[in-house]
């Protein structure tokens, strides 16, 4: 959903991530309705790379009937997805396994007493969800023990501060925030000349639309400049201010491209002063309503 790939690429950038030192890999069996995993399935056995990876990926979204994509986390289709995901990325285990979305149609028990069997089976070595409420997480954990949450979280899609974020730390969740560069946008190469087309899902985000565009890519600018005065650029201050984040524990950040990673050294080995932090906070008041990520969510049942 990023205006398409090449799956050879595709996996060259895998590799290089690899030799770059990002060992954890996040997939899902609805990215390009099991496409995705293949790729990474192949990345993974092209030159014996499975025990270097902490390898995750998600159950409980489903897409065969004709009305789209829909929550689904029942027993049945939890198991089917991780059989599937197993013989799609071609091992016998997956170490993290997430509920992609919350599924309020069906009890948070029938959910995790489903991820609890594989996990007894060895299927999967770690229970994980995502997008999901500290209300919904407590349910959850009185049925099986939650390892990690998967939030949108980043310099300009900050919700999770109010609740999940402190519900994580206070119960020992590992947060594993997606969304670092907000879909391109602290990257630092979007402009009001950027065009999105083909299955590209950033056609249908707000942020990306006049007169929003603007005002988020002001901010940017000057999260740029800042980034700049200490050397770097803004995308590695938007990736070391993740990682500074009390209670996040992993950064997500997507890329195409072998040279897209070349980045990756400039965030680690330095961490944000108060200053540093006081000039980003009011750079982001540049932004006049910011807009949460809810708009990404998938319908119910």
């Amino acid at each position: 959903m990023w205006g398409g790939s090449d799956e050879t690429l595709a996996i060259t950038t895998l590799h290089r991530a690899l030799d770059a030192g990002i060992n954890f890999w996040d997939t899902a069996p609805v990215y390009g309705f099991g496409r995705a995993e293949e790729i990474m399935g192949r990345a993974l056995w092209e030159g014996n790379h499975r025990d270097k990876v902490v390898l995750a990926t998600k159950a409980g979204l489903d897409w065969r009937g004709s009305d789209g994509i829909k929550r689904n986390a029942s027993k049945e289709r939890i198991l089917q997805e991780i059989d599937d995901s197993l013989r799609r990325l071609g091992t016998d285990r997956i170490d993290l396994l997430q509920v992609h979305w919350p599924d309020d149609t069906t009890p948070a028990q029938e959910t995790a007493e489903a991820l609890t069997e594989a996990k007894q089976a060895g299927k999967i070595l770690a229970i994980g969800v995502s997008n999901y409420s500290p209300q919904q997480m407590e349910e959850f954990r009185k049925y099986a023990p939650l390892a990690t949450n998967q939030p949108p979280y980043n310099l300009f899609e900050r919700e999770i501060e109010r609740d999940v974020l402190p519900y994580c730390r206070q119960h020992d969740i590992g947060v594993v925030s997606y969304g670092a560069l907000c879909r391109g946008l602290l990257g630092g190469q979007i402009s009001m000349a950027t065009h999105f087309d083909g299955d590209d899902l950033r056609q249908f985000d707000p942020k990306f639309h006049k007169p929003r565009l603007q005002e988020y890519l002001r901010a940017v600018h000057r999260l740029d400049e800042i980034a700049h005065g200490h050397g770097r650029r803004v995308l590695h201050l938007a990736i070391r201010w993740l990682l500074d984040q009390p209670g996040v524990s992993i950064c997500l950040w997507g890329a195409r491209k072998p040279e897209q990673l070349d980045s990756v050294q400039e965030a680690l080995g330095w961490h944000i002063d108060d200053t540093m932090r006081q000039e980003i906070e009011q750079a982001l008041h540049l932004v006049s309503q910011p807009l949460s990520p809810e708009w990404m969510a998938p319908a119910a049942h």
